[in-house]
């Protein structure tokens, strides 16, 4: 793991900066706080996060109370079908100086250049605007003529998206998938917390009310704390037994990358640290395996259920069963 410097907050007081967040979150999104756990943990991670569910039950909510509780800036992009690439990480214009061009090319950032992005319904544009976010969810920064340009750190994306079995949408290209630490589903509530949501109204009342609790330089602090939490050589043994029985599987055509290896070690790791530890235990590991590999598998055709996530997540259930704990 290449050297980093060691962060200026203890185990103790990342879990309190951590359940800060999640306890404003919860404001506004009612009665889901294992999602927003989750979604708390992939921003500790370094990740990005994709909420995906049907219309109406709170991803754009749950997006927006994340951005609004971190005190950096915040940018919203509505994908639609006529959205282009230049849209949402800007373009080089020609300079104008006193009404007159100069002949000289400047780049206008676009709304990406943010500390956090909500990308809403990200699968309602084409493959091509949704590519455009490729470059800067895995290197921090988007490539203009030839000249890189650095996004704000952090730098998270919370995108959205309805089921892609509803009209007028695009599914993510798998190697775009594979660049979101995490994919949710929010799922309905429950009656007493539905009934409190009509009774109460939060997005309404309680989301434009809310005020950041964290800096993005806290961020960046508890970023650093998780990258110091200690992985023992039989976790890391674990989490790539449990990988390579995704590559075995018989139900399962394409299975978990080194990437996606990585990615469910950093997710412990971040669990862990929200947890109060500076260790990461093996339960870390089995709690966030279907959130953080699911939509990376590709599923064998004609398997029950196959081409769902839902099935994905029982393979991923039955691999964990038969994959030896360490002690």
């Amino acid at each position: 793991m290449p050297h980093v410097a060691p962060p200026s907050l203890n185990p103790s007081q990342a879990a309190d900066l951590a359940a800060k967040l999640r306890s404003h979150c919860e404001r506004a999104l009612r009665g889901k706080p294992q999602v927003v756990a989750r979604a708390v943990e992939t921003l500790i991670a370094g990740g990005h996060l994709l909420l995906e569910d049907v219309p109406g039950v709170g991803k754009t909510t749950l997006a927006a109370a994340l951005a609004r509780s971190v005190d950096g800036s915040f940018r919203r992009i509505q994908f639609t079908s006529d959205l282009l690439p230049s849209d949402v990480i800007g373009a080089a214009m020609p300079e104008v100086i006193d009404g007159r061009p100069s002949g000289a090319l400047v780049f206008h950032p676009g709304p990406l250049f943010a500390h956090v992005v909500l990308a809403d319904e990200i699968n309602r544009a084409s493959p091509k605007t949704q590519s455009a976010l490729l470059e800067a969810m895995a290197e921090g920064g988007v490539t203009v003529d030839g000249e890189l340009h650095v996004l704000p750190r952090p730098f998270f994306v919370v995108a959205t998206q309805n089921p892609t079995e509803h009209s007028g949408t695009h599914a993510l290209p798998d190697s775009q998938l594979d660049r979101f630490h995490m994919r949710l589903s929010i799922g309905y509530p429950n009656l007493d917390d539905e009934a409190a949501v009509l009774r109460e109204d939060p997005s309404q009342w309680q989301l434009p009310n809310l005020d950041a609790v964290v800096t993005p330089a806290e961020v960046e602090a508890m970023r650093a704390m998780a990258g110091h939490v200690k992985v023992s050589d039989a976790l890391i043994a674990y989490i790539l037994g449990i990988v390579t029985e995704t590559r075995e599987h018989e139900a399962i055509q394409v299975g978990a990358s080194t990437r996606a290896a990585l990615a469910l070690r950093r997710a412990a790791q971040a669990h862990a640290l929200v947890d109060g530890r500076d260790y990461a235990i093996p339960e870390d590991v089995q709690t966030l395996t279907q959130d953080v590999l699911a939509h990376r598998l590709v599923v064998e055709a004609g398997s029950p259920g196959s081409g769902t996530s839902e099935e994905a997540r029982w393979l991923l259930q039955e691999i964990l069963d038969r994959v030896t704990v360490p002690l």
